[in-house]
């Protein structure tokens, strides 16, 4: 709590935040826009999609990241779409998938550079910003000409505690408490878990040219993740790696579903996934690297005692 409500602060009455851009005209369809400090040129942008189970996802869930991320002199951008039941994953797709469109194409007007973006998922987001991103990749592969945004305007994709192969989830998913039957209904029965798939689809022979477009694929999982095995991510990039796709996969060993994305920021400090995060998206710029480099640590947010306490609490 300590932690969530200066993140709290910062999201509602900071000047660097503007909240609740429209992207689309379905419910839902809004972003929040997290800026540095300092917009003296155009900024990279990281468009970020959020967890929550594919049922209490929110773009605000991203605050603390896109705050960290904008100290960086990195805009941020969290797409929020619909959850089940008010939509299913199809539509969290098309959400997601227009969510980018609006980003790629409007993202000079709010400073941010159109050639620098890169595409993040946490959790379910991971999921579905991955599928979003391959069903780009595949219609552009079939020579679709109704396209909004390309896949070749995404630097690199980041997907942090992610699932790609549903119908390996879905019996661990039930016994977690995300009963079978939930989310069978959410992924629109079990003959669309394949379809929902990435891991899946990229080894069908017939999207293999698809899997050539994607941009590189960085993959992070905490070994301790019992709400996403770390398999998901180690069978997703092996796949993606016998294809010939540009992928890195990095463990963090200990870590559960929610130290990479929530304990270790509000930590403060050093914060290896962090770090990595913004070494990649500032590659090439030796101005902002040097900057990193001198920036100082960042702040705690919560006492490590009451950390402790929440990790025998959380159900994640």
């Amino acid at each position: 709590m300590p932690g969530f409500l200066q993140v709290a602060y910062y999201y509602f009455f900071s000047s660097q935040v503007r909240r609740s851009i429209v992207y689309g005209d379905q419910p839902r369809n809004r972003l929040d826009l997290y800026f540095p400090k300092n917009l003296d040129g155009p900024k990279p942008v990281v468009a970020f999609v959020t967890g929550g189970a594919w049922i209490i996802g929110y773009k605000a869930w991203g605050s603390l990241l896109g705050q960290q991320l904008a100290e960086r002199d990195i805009i941020v951008a969290c797409i929020d779409y619909r959850n089940f039941p008010q939509g299913t994953i199809g539509d969290m797709v098309t959400d997601a998938s227009e969510g980018i469109s609006f980003i790629c194409n409007n993202i000079a007007e709010y400073g941010g550079d159109p050639n620098r973006i890169y595409l993040m998922g946490q959790s379910a987001g991971a999921h579905i910003s991955a599928c979003a991103l391959l069903d780009q990749a595949i219609r552009e592969a079939k020579g679709e000409e109704s396209i909004s945004w390309s896949v070749s305007q995404i630097k690199a994709y980041f997907g942090l505690s992610g699932g790609y192969n549903l119908c390996k989830l879905v019996d661990h998913f039930n016994n977690r408490g995300l009963y079978r039957s939930l989310f069978l209904s959410i992924m629109e029965g079990e003959e669309s878990l394949k379809r929902f798939s990435p891991g899946v689809r990229i080894e069908d022979p017939s999207n293999r040219n698809a899997v050539s477009l994607l941009p590189p694929v960085i993959l992070f999982h905490g070994t301790a993740d019992y709400s996403i095995p770390s398999f998901a991510s180690k069978d997703f990039a092996a796949a993606l790696q016998r294809l010939g796709a540009q992928t890195e996969l990095i463990l963090f060993d200990g870590k559960t579903h929610s130290d990479l994305f929530l304990q270790d920021p509000l930590r403060g400090g050093k914060d290896d996934m962090f770090d990595h995060l913004v070494a990649v998206i500032h590659a090439g710029d030796e101005e902002a690297l040097a900057k990193d480099a001198m920036a100082p640590p960042r702040r705690r947010l919560v006492p490590e005692v009451l950390l402790r306490m929440a990790s025998y609490i959380s159900p994640f």
